[in-house]
């Protein structure tokens, strides 16, 4: 049987992945704005490269599963930090909107599959603790975006990407050396099993009614997953180009936004204590709609950032409500159903925001983050009471 301190040096391990994969990918975004410059891409061209990113992850977060059951899911994990740390290095070798689409390919495989391993080894340890610490991890993940952002501000006006990326790489490989030495040495948990009858441990079987309702628990996390990666991709661009911030100043816009994400996932648990499921998602959904209404059209750039805090607290729960809900209703393929969803709205709504921008405008684009969480607030008060069935 394995001791609580192996459970919680994996606890660790796993965290400083999540951590990883948060720093990593927020270090990327910051730099969105000098790599158009760069690469000389319009907003659409843009949207198509980063439709790379989707692409990628779309593709191998469908084989990652298989990965994780013939070969466990830390060593995939592992694998998957190598890779996402390597290939964030290339977007700033790059010199055309084509080269950046298939760099970005190759990063979008490993953001995928990271995210994918990374919280099937979650999904067991939590098992194993019997203890709901699975929004910890995806705090660490707001925390690791909060402080790649961070330091994205700090060094923009003085370090180019050539310079900025690579040393991510570097932080990314002494990350993994010591977090996954952990992982290879440990084999993933199995769940306890005690008190708990054969039919409770068997698959539960979907009929019609269920299957809809874990399909509108994942259109919640579409929604709400959309406004994160349109403010992680267009954040920075809408704050130096509309506003004309100085470009430190725009890549804080992603920190303040990953700031209020890991206070609202920090104190989440509290929260659904207080207010239970459906409150805290229709005000959620309500919150971050007129955060982002501030966010896309203020005129001045704290006024934005205030904007852009306001939308992370109201973010923050949504996702790991929803998901919650629909693996209660439908176990293990309801989550996966509604993380498939989520992560798609993450990964394809700043494609879709970059067509929306060359149409209208980046602000203009950037409501449609508020009408989706305000969908989000609607849907998840049309669906009360089956929170509560």
């Amino acid at each position: 049987m394995r001791g609580p301190d192996d459970l919680t040096r994996l606890r660790i391990a796993i965290t400083a992945f999540f951590a990883l994969d948060g720093f990593v990918f927020a270090g990327w975004v910051v730099r969105i704005p000098a790599i158009k410059e760069q690469t000389g891409a319009s907003a659409s061209t843009l949207g198509l490269a980063l439709l790379g990113v989707s692409a990628g992850a779309v593709i191998t977060m469908t084989l990652t599963g298989r990965l994780c059951r013939r070969f466990g899911s830390h060593p995939v994990t592992v694998v998957c930090g190598i890779l996402l740390a390597l290939s964030v290095a290339l977007p700033p070798l790059t010199h055309s909107a084509v080269a950046l689409g298939l760099v970005l390919l190759v990063f979008g495989a490993a953001y995928g599959g990271i995210n994918v391993a990374m919280n099937s080894a979650a999904v067991d340890l939590v098992a194993a603790l019997r203890r709901p610490v699975m929004p910890s991890f995806h705090a660490a993940f707001s925390l690791g975006g909060m402080i790649g952002a961070g330091l994205g501000a700090l060094v923009a006006g003085s370090l180019s990407p050539t310079r900025h990326l690579p040393a991510l790489t570097v932080i990314g490989l002494l990350v993994t050396a010591l977090a996954g030495r952990t992982l290879l040495s440990h084999e993933p948990p199995a769940p306890p099993e005690r008190g708990q009858s054969r039919e409770e441990r068997a698959p539960r079987r979907l009929d019609a009614r269920t299957r809809g309702l874990v399909f509108v628990f994942g259109l919640i996390a579409l929604c709400t997953a959309y406004g994160e990666g349109a403010l992680a991709d267009w954040g920075a661009l809408h704050l130096e180009q509309d506003l004309r911030a100085h470009p430190g100043v725009a890549a804080a816009g992603y920190s303040c936004f990953a700031l209020a994400m890991t206070i609202g996932r920090a104190g989440g648990t509290t929260l659904l204590e207080r207010l239970g499921r459906t409150r805290t998602l229709v005000g959620g959904g309500a919150t971050a709609a007129t955060g982002m209404l501030l966010g896309a059209l203020a005129p001045s750039v704290w006024a934005a950032l205030l904007g852009f805090a306001i939308t992370g607290l109201g973010l923050a729960n949504i996702f790991p409500v929803a998901v919650e809900r629909a693996g209660s209703l439908a176990g293990p393929g309801g989550v996966a159903i509604a993380s498939t969803l989520g992560y798609g709205g993450m990964l394809l709504g700043p494609p879709a925001i970059g067509f929306m921008a060359d149409w209208f405008s980046l602000p203009i684009a950037l409501t449609s983050v508020t009408v989706l969480a305000a969908l989000a607030a609607l849907i998840g008060f049309g669906t009360r009471r089956a929170a509560v069935s």
